[in-house]
């Protein structure tokens, strides 16, 4: 059994851009709870249960989608590693493991360069610039920067990280994953997640935090898309009751999870069991806005810093809704237009 068709990845790919691209807006406001995405802050735990507890919703979608938005970010990961595996491991091949590394770098490249360049003109017209060093450039530029000292602050607009992850995932992938017994997976999935736990005297700590911006914060959500991937055919199919029962599941043990650093570690798994339930769920009709959105999903990404640094004035001086809604048009937009660009520079290369 195929766990899922393209139209349900790229649903999934939609419904994370969303938490996403939300999340990266919303968590820079500063009444909003903050999330615990590289770190684990209890306060930000104890504030969330405040607003579940208060259960405002004038303010509590806001907040929801500030402290819980950023895991889209797993489940493209784990979407990543899904991929990689049907893609080579069933009949595609691999020409050699720098062919494979530059084949996706070039993949990559052209959002991140869009992205750069664009963000940093409308920076640097707008309040509150960032300075950049040459060394921040090129790290970005070579999709190295995460692994420099202080990754908050050099990492401009925050969520281009994302690309050397990837590179490094894409990595570990061809060395060490590639068509190996499924126990390499594991035992990576083990080793990291034992790294994270050892920093449980110091979960607000800079060791924490480098780690989570790396390889080894990303390797429980890309491991699972891995071994979903080889494991699906020998999964009997499950019916609509059993996914309903998984999503609702799932959806507790995220809020349950996320109330103390141990099994915070462990909440990428239910959050991409969650999402996976749902669109296993979601009728056909009810899909395809999902669908849509999945399409440009990778435009998306590179142009809400964008927007963000353009619109979050107005929602920082006390509009949160009207700079909302500007923000979210004018991102999809925008990525329409990315999309564009960004196929001319991929045929180019």
């Amino acid at each position: 059994m195929t766990l899922l068709n393209k139209e349900q990845c790229s649903a999934l790919r939609g419904i994370a851009i969303v938490g996403i691209f939300m999340h990266n807006y919303l968590h820079w406001l500063g009444p909003m709870v903050k999330e615990n995405e590289y770190t684990f802050t209890q306060h930000n735990v104890s504030r969330m249960m405040a607003e579940l507890e208060a259960f405002d919703l004038s303010t509590l979608i806001y907040n929801l989608f500030s402290f819980f938005g950023h895991y889209g970010v797993p489940v493209f990961l784990f979407l990543s590693g899904y991929g990689l595996v049907k893609k080579y491991e069933g009949t595609g091949t691999l020409t050699g493991t720098g062919n494979f590394l530059w084949k996706h770098y070039m993949k990559l490249f052209p959002m991140m360069l869009l992205g750069f360049v664009v963000f940093a003109m409308v920076d640097w017209m707008t309040p509150g610039h960032h300075h950049w060093t040459w060394v921040d450039i090129i790290a970005q530029l070579t999709m190295t920067i995460n692994v420099l000292p202080d990754p908050d602050h050099i990492i401009w607009p925050g969520p281009y990280w994302f690309f050397g992850l990837m590179m490094q995932l894409y990595l570990i992938y061809i060395l060490l994953l590639h068509r190996r017994h499924w126990g390499w997976t594991v035992a990576l999935i083990v080793v990291c997640t034992a790294l994270q736990a050892m920093c449980f005297s110091d979960p607000e700590g800079e060791t924490l935090n480098r780690l989570r911006y790396n390889c080894i914060g990303g390797m429980l959500p890309f491991g699972m898309g891995l071994l979903e991937a080889r494991f699906e055919g020998k999964v009997k199919p499950v019916n609509n009751a059993t996914h309903l029962f998984l999503l609702l599941a799932s959806l507790l043990l995220v809020v349950s999870l996320s109330l103390n650093f141990w099994g915070w570690l462990f909440v990428p798994v239910f959050v991409i069991t969650a999402h996976v339930a749902f669109v296993r769920l979601m009728p056909k009709s009810a899909i395809q806005p999902m669908v849509w959105m999945g399409g440009l999903s990778a435009a998306i990404f590179v142009a809400h810093p964008v927007t963000r640094k353009i619109f979050i004035p107005i929602s920082r001086h006390g509009d949160i809704l009207d700079g909302l809604v500007l923000y979210i048009v004018a991102t999809i937009l925008v990525a329409m237009v990315f999309r564009i660009v960004i196929r001319e520079l991929r045929v180019k290369n």
